[in-house]
């Protein structure tokens, strides 16, 4: 692959962009995993204190889904004026929201206080979450991507999508220290204080990014004029991108909220401390940080595709061994069954994916088409997830139904992986479909 950048994009530069992804999507996951994890550990007597406390739990997660119902139209409202008005700006919108509707949480009164009004506004700020984050994985994957140019876009859109497993482990951090307080302290104001957090993190967010520089691919193509006027329209007369896009999304994202969100829902219910599930998905996310670089950074050399159905092999793989430690009753088997299922396995089909998805559209519908296909992924296969995983628990008293989901979604993804075409080798500075250069080592190019 030759080692060309845009014009204007230095080294330093690139890394500042590639800093800032990181930076924005870790506040962005960190606001967004807050509320799950909280979600399955206290919001059902919180919010939902009338309801039988399986009932409770899969209220409670069912306003986690609201947040990702929201994020395919949070995809298509800023993808829109990304695409036609800049990355930038929507960049800062959507961690300005997202901060400020964590902050806002934080202060939310509960349903002893409020009544109904109190869940209803929980909704309401879950689905401006939802819209935020939405928007947020376009504008930070497309900056780093479109910086990058010709060098290797595996290795650098990785630093964004560090930001879901450093989030989570920030996320999960602080709660568990939290945790540690009686339960009355927790559940009266050690809850509120992960949201409250956020603020700085928001502050610290937008300053960096205040500091960037316009994509260069997007602003050579505004110069020209050849934006689109509704990209939304142009992606969905040929939505075979989209959907095959959102197809090899499926898999991790199913694994990233069964392995998190809905495991420690599942681990306390079955004698496990909140300490010891929480200390499980922390360790994970430590390995995420490692694995999903190295994932990245290999997609650029074997390609994209054979990385990811490798990576959708294992999840399948260990779906049932992975419950099954859980099932021991072992919080070090926990530990273990967190490492393999989320670090390692849900790693190795994410790291490759933001650079996927960014290959597979031309500039001007950029933004729109990747954010519709990996925010439809993030519905379908991690938006519901917890919410059947649990009822299924509740209905079957069995995690077999749950590692039969683990390895459905893995077949979906490498049905959809089969079908696509490489795409590490394409050309980014083009407003028409991406040209193939040079094909990388073992990919298979158009």
């Amino acid at each position: 692959m030759t080692a060309r950048a845009p014009a204007g994009t230095s080294d330093r530069e690139l890394r500042r962009v590639a800093l800032s992804g990181l930076l924005g999507t870790t506040v962005e996951f960190y606001d967004f995993l807050v509320y799950g994890t909280l979600a399955a550990l206290v919001f059902n007597d919180l919010f939902f204190p009338a309801a039988d406390p399986a009932v409770g739990t899969i209220a409670s997660l069912g306003t986690f889904a609201a947040g990702y119902i929201a994020r395919p139209l949070g995809g298509i409202l800023f993808g829109h004026y990304g695409d036609r008005v800049g990355r930038k700006s929507m960049m800062l919108l959507t961690m300005l929201l997202m901060g400020g509707g964590s902050f806002v949480i934080g202060l939310l009164p509960t349903y002893d206080t409020l009544g109904i009004a109190a869940p209803v506004l929980l909704v309401v700020l879950r689905v401006v979450q939802g819209l935020a984050i939405g928007g947020e994985w376009g504008g930070a994957t497309l900056m780093a991507a479109e910086h990058a140019g010709e060098r290797p876009r595996g290795r650098w859109t990785a630093l964004t999508q560090m930001g879901a497993p450093l989030g989570t482990l920030v996320s999960t951090a602080v709660v568990t220290a939290l945790a540690t307080l009686p339960d009355e302290q927790f559940r009266s104001w050690g809850w509120r204080v992960p949201f409250l957090l956020s603020i700085a993190l928001l502050g610290l967010g937008l300053y960096v990014r205040l500091t960037l520089a316009e994509s260069p691919l997007f602003a050579a193509a505004a110069k020209r004029t050849e934006t689109a006027k509704a990209p939304l329209l142009s992606v969905l007369r040929r939505p075979r991108a989209v959907l095959l896009g959102a197809g090899v999304g499926i898999a991790p994202f199913a694994a990233q909220t069964l392995m998190t969100t809905f495991l420690i829902s599942y681990a306390v219910q079955h004698g496990y401390t909140r300490p010891q599930a929480l200390l499980g998905v922390t360790l994970a996310s430590g390995t995420a940080l490692l694995v999903l670089p190295l994932a990245a950074a290999l997609s650029d050399r074997v390609g994209r595709r054979p990385v990811v159905a490798a990576g959708a092999v294992l999840s399948a793989a260990l779906a049932f061994p992975v419950f099954a430690l859980i099932n021991s009753g072992s919080p070090g088997l926990l530990i273990v069954a967190c490492v393999l299922g989320h670090g390692i396995a849900q790693s190795t089909m994410y790291g490759p994916l933001a650079a996927l998805l960014t290959e597979m559209f031309a500039t001007s519908v950029r933004y729109t088409g990747a954010s519709l296909g990996y925010q439809t992924a993030t519905l379908v296969g991690a938006g519901f997830s917890p919410l059947i995983a649990g009822a299924l628990v509740a209905s079957y008293d069995s995690s077999v139904p749950v590692a039969l989901m683990l390895v459905t979604a893995a077949a979906i993804t490498v049905l959809a992986v089969w079908r696509i075409k490489e795409t590490s080798g394409v050309r980014l500075d083009t407003t028409s479909p991406p040209a193939p250069l040079t094909p990388a080592k073992g990919a298979t190019h158009r």
